[in-house]
C-alpha cells in the first residue's frame, strides 16, 4: 500500500485508472489522483456532502463529532487564557464595512447581500419585495459589527483588556468550493479582543499564535507546524501585522491553517473604540482578531488520512474505541454481546488525556467485516473484534489505525483496557511523527536563484518528479514585485519565520542582496 513522503502525487496519465484492480479501501490512490482520493476519503469516512446550496457543505454526524472535539479542545485552551464566549448578528450593516476602507476592499468581492425582507407570490413564483432601506452583509468576518458593541462597552482604562471569543459560521462567496477547505458557508471560532498599549495587544496576537493555535495543531490534530508573520501582501485586510501557523499537506502544498491580526488602531479609529486613561484622557484602544476554521479538518484529512481512508488522532477522534461483535456463529450472539459489553464497560473506567476513554458497540446488523471496513475507512484509532473463540479465550483481536490492517493482535482480556490506553497515546504521537518526517524530508535550503525555483515547481522540468514540491525556505528582498513574479508559478511567501537568521544571501526572485528568511510554497 502506497505511504509516506517521497510519492508522486501527480494523476499518472499513463495508467488508466479505471483499469486497474482496487487494491486498497480509497481509489484512486493518493499517488494516481491526489485531488479525487480526498474527496473519496471524505465520502468512504461518511463526514460530509455537498449541498443542493451551491457551494455549502452538509457535515454529516462523523465530520460534525470531530468539529466538536476540535471545539470542545480549543474552546477549553482559549478560556483557559482568560477570554469569554459571546455571540454577535450575523447581519452587518452595509454602512459598518464601508467604515475601515482596507477591510471592505479585501472582502468586496466575497460578500453575500440580503436587499429585501420578504416574499410575495406572483404568477406561481416567490418574488423578494420589500426593499431595505440599507443592505445587509452576511458575516464574512465580524471586525465591524464587533468594533461597533467594543464601542459601547469600552469606557474606561478599567475596561480594559476585553477578551472575547465567538464560535459561529461565516459566508464568503466561493467560486471553486472544496468540502472543508473552501465552501461558502463554513465554521469557524473567532477572537477579538482590545487593548489600552500597543504592547499588549501585539503580546495578545503572539500568545493566541503560540499557546492556542501551535499547541492546539501540533498536541491534538498531530500536525507539525510553522509559525511566522504574513508579508504585506498576504495580510489581513485592515490589519497592521498579520501571524498565521502552516501546516504541510502529503502532496507537499501548504495549508493556512490559523491565523492573528494586530489590528492596532485602524479599527477603533473607524468605530470609535476608545477608553478614558488614568489621566483621564481620551485613548484609542489598540485591537486584535484571530480564527481558525472547519478547514482544520480537511487539513487532518490531507495530513493524516491514506489509501484505506481517514486516520484520526484520538484527541479528536468521537470514538476512540470501537468494538466489532463478530455475530457468524448462530446461538452465540447474546454471550458475545454481554462478553463485549463487559470490554467495553472495563474501557470506560480507563481515562487518557484526562478524559474518559470513548468507546462504541457497533452492534448493527451487518456482516462484520462490512462493519470493520466501514471503521477503517472512518479513521476511528482503535477497532476491537469479538467472536466466539475470542470470547473462549478471554481476549480480544486488536487492531490500530496507525499501522497496517493486517498488523491486528490478539491481547488477553486483562490486558486489553491498559494497553488501549497506552496505545491512543503511541497513536497520536505516531501520527505526528510520521506528518513531520514528510514535512522534513520535504523542505529544501539549496534553491537560491529564480530558475532553480521554477524548475523546483514545474515537475515537468524535474528529472525525478517525486520530488516534486514542499517548501523552500530561501531569501527575499522585501519588494512586492518578487512576490508577484512567484505567483505566476502559483507559489507564494506562506511566512517569514520568526527566527531569523540575520545571515545575507540573493532574493531568490530576483536576485538582489537579502537578509529575509522566508518560506515558499504552493498552497490551498
Amino acid at each position: 500500500m502506497p505511504s509516506g513522503p517521497g510519492l508522486d502525487y501527480r494523476r499518472r496519465k499513463d495508467v488508466p485508472v479505471s483499469d486497474k484492480k482496487p487494491k486498497t479501501a480509497i481509489t484512486p490512490t493518493r499517488q494516481e489522483d491526489y485531488p479525487e482520493w480526498y474527496q473519496q476519503v471524505i465520502k468512504a469516512a461518511d463526514m460530509a456532502e455537498m449541498s443542493s446550496v451551491r457551494g455549502c457543505m452538509v457535515i454529516k454526524p462523523w465530520g460534525y463529532g470531530i468539529w466538536e472535539k476540535i471545539q470542545r479542545g480549543m474552546d477549553d485552551l482559549i478560556k483557559a487564557t482568560g477570554h469569554e464566549n459571546a455571540y454577535f448578528p450575523l447581519f452587518i450593516p452595509l454602512s459598518f464595512m464601508e467604515l475601515e476602507a482596507g477591510h471592505v476592499e479585501g472582502f468586496a468581492k466575497e460578500c453575500a447581500v440580503v436587499t429585501h425582507h420578504r416574499l410575495v407570490e406572483k404568477e406561481g413564483r416567490l418574488i423578494p419585495t420589500g426593499e431595505l432601506e440599507e443592505p445587509l452583509i452576511v458575516r464574512p468576518t465580524s471586525e465591524t459589527i464587533i468594533g461597533r458593541s467594543f464601542a459601547r462597552w469600552i469606557q474606561s482604562y478599567r475596561d480594559l483588556p476585553l477578551l472575547i471569543n465567538q464560535w459561529a459560521n461565516v459566508v464568503r462567496w466561493e467560486m471553486r468550493p472544496r468540502i472543508f477547505l473552501r465552501t461558502t458557508e463554513f465554521l469557524w471560532q473567532e477572537g477579538h479582543t482590545a487593548h489600552s498599549t500597543e504592547k499588549e495587544a501585539r503580546e495578545e496576537t503572539l500568545m493566541i499564535l503560540h499557546d492556542v493555535y501551535c499547541k492546539f495543531a501540533e498536541e491534538f490534530l498531530a500536525l507539525p507546524v510553522l509559525v511566522g508573520e504574513k508579508t504585506e501582501a498576504e495580510r489581513f485586510p485592515g490589519a497592521v501585522a498579520t501571524y498565521c501557523i502552516e501546516a504541510m499537506m502529503q502532496d507537499h502544498k501548504a495549508l493556512q491553517a490559523g491565523t492573528s491580526h494586530y489590528l492596532g488602531q485602524n479599527f477603533s479609529r473607524a468605530f470609535e473604540i476608545q477608553f478614558s486613561n488614568a489621566e483621564g484622557e481620551l485613548e484609542l484602544a489598540y485591537t486584535t482578531s484571530w480564527g481558525v476554521s472547519s478547514r482544520l479538518i480537511g487539513a487532518v484529512i490531507m495530513v493524516h488520512a491514506d489509501d484505506d481512508g481517514l486516520r484520526l488522532p484520538p484527541m479528536i477522534a468521537p470514538k476512540q474505541v470501537v468494538i466489532i461483535p463478530m455475530l457468524n456463529k448462530a446461538g452465540t450472539e447474546e454471550q458475545v454481546l454481554a462478553y463485549a459489553n463487559a470490554v467495553a464497560e472495563d474501557i470506560r473506567k480507563m481515562t487518557w488525556a484526562d478524559q474518559p476513554v470513548s468507546v462504541l458497540i457497533d452492534d448493527r446488523d451487518m456482516r462484520p467485516v462490512d462493519k470493520k471496513w466501514q471503521w477503517i475507512k472512518r479513521g476511528a484509532p482503535i477497532r476491537l473484534e469479538i467472536g466466539p473463540r475470542d470470547m473462549e479465550s478471554n481476549s480480544v483481536f486488536m487492531g490500530r489505525r496507525d499501522r497496517s490492517v493486517k498488523a491486528a493482535e490478539s491481547v488477553g482480556r486483562d490486558q486489553i483496557a491498559g494497553m488501549v490506553v497506552s496505545a491512543l497515546g503511541e497513536i497520536q504521537q505516531n501520527l505526528y511523527d510520521q506528518a513531520k518526517a514528510l514535512r522534513d524530508e520535504n523542505t529544501h535550503t539549496g534553491i537560491t536563484d529564480f530558475e532553480s525555483l521554477k524548475t523546483f515547481f514545474t515537475p515537468q522540468n524535474i528529472e525525478k518528479p517525486e520530488i516534486h514540491g514542499g517548501f523552500v525556505n530561501a531569501k527575499y528582498c522585501g519588494n512586492p514585485e518578487c512576490e508577484d513574479n512567484a505567483a505566476r508559478l502559483k507559489v507564494t511567501i506562506r511566512l517569514l519565520p520568526f527566527d531569523q537568521s540575520g545571515t545575507e544571501g540573493k532574493c531568490v526572485i530576483c536576485g538582489s542582496p537579502a537578509k529575509i528568511d522566508a518560506v515558499w510554497a504552493k498552497s490551498y
